[in-house]
């Protein structure tokens, strides 16, 4: 592989033009106290930034958005998108996959017989405290949970990241995890856009209108953004796949988490909206 380096926002244009992929995982991290949503003041600008380079120097590159809360700066991304008409919703992708692996690993931690490897959790909703939802009660094989148990560990995963925020004492938040979520995730889609491999499934936030397979989940959730299971392909989304069998307790979480999903998706269309107004 060839390597290069960049420095400073006037070298943008020489490192992404003709990019295949752009991952985006620059902003400020979170300190005790913080949510992610407080980052959003910060974040914002720097993914919207970002957004309108890639708009200018690669329109047809895979955008993967790793910056937090990105359950309101993948939309920043798909609105500057919107705004130059070169919108592709299969190409733009919120990085969850985190929330998948924290998942199968506390899952392992009350079940070693579940091998996180050979196995993976679904996530559905969103990238933030009780917009995750994890299925925990389709998990295959003999790794069943009592009620108190699936409480539990459910609240660990949508909650694993104020564990490494107040462990790490205002020094950051999770790093190591999250370069081994991201890079797993761009992994899994070069090998679906490079090399054509099939059958590829990862859980990711996405814009549902406009990606196959999207129509029921759309009618289900009532939201334009949603976290769910989807096959990678060649152009992106290959196909959103259905949610699956839900419990009466993870359809409590759902209704949860889209009723905040909704406030942070509307936080990130309207800083592009209404940064677009003032200027009118």
């Amino acid at each position: 592989a060839k390597v290069t380096g960049h420095v400073g926002a006037s070298a943008l244009g020489e490192a992404l033009t003709g990019a295949h992929t752009v991952v985006i995982p620059a902003g400020v991290p979170r300190k005790p106290g913080m949510t992610r949503d407080d980052l959003f003041k910060v974040n914002a600008g720097i993914v919207r930034d970002l957004a309108q380079a890639c708009v200018q120097y690669c329109p047809k590159a895979f955008v993967l958005v790793i910056s937090n809360p990105v359950n309101s700066t993948v939309p920043i991304v798909c609105e500057i998108f919107k705004k130059k008409n070169l919108f592709d919703p299969r190409r733009v992708f919120g990085v969850t996959t985190l929330d998948v692996v924290r998942s199968s690993t506390f899952v392992h931690e009350i079940r070693p017989q579940f091998a996180p490897h050979d196995n993976r959790i679904t996530v559905i909703g969103g990238h933030s405290g009780a917009t995750i939802v994890p299925i925990l009660s389709q998990i295959q094989g003999n790794a069943s949970f009592s009620t108190d148990e699936i409480k539990a560990l459910t609240k660990r995963i949508q909650f694993g990241g104020d564990e490494v925020v107040k462990a790490k004492d205002g020094a950051g938040s999770a790093t190591l995890s999250m370069a081994y979520a991201g890079a797993r995730f761009t992994l899994a889609l070069l090998e679906a856009s490079v090399r054509g491999k099939r059958g590829l499934v990862e859980s990711t936030y996405v814009h549902l209108q406009g990606n196959p397979g999207s129509d029921a989940n759309i009618r289900t959730t009532g939201l334009d953004y949603f976290a769910q299971d989807v096959e990678l392909g060649p152009s992106g989304v290959e196909r959103v796949l259905a949610l699956p069998p839900l419990s009466d307790e993870e359809l409590t979480l759902v209704k949860t988490a889209i009723g905040e999903l909704k406030g942070n998706i509307e936080k990130g269309v309207a800083f592009v909206r209404d940064a677009s107004t003032a200027k009118l």
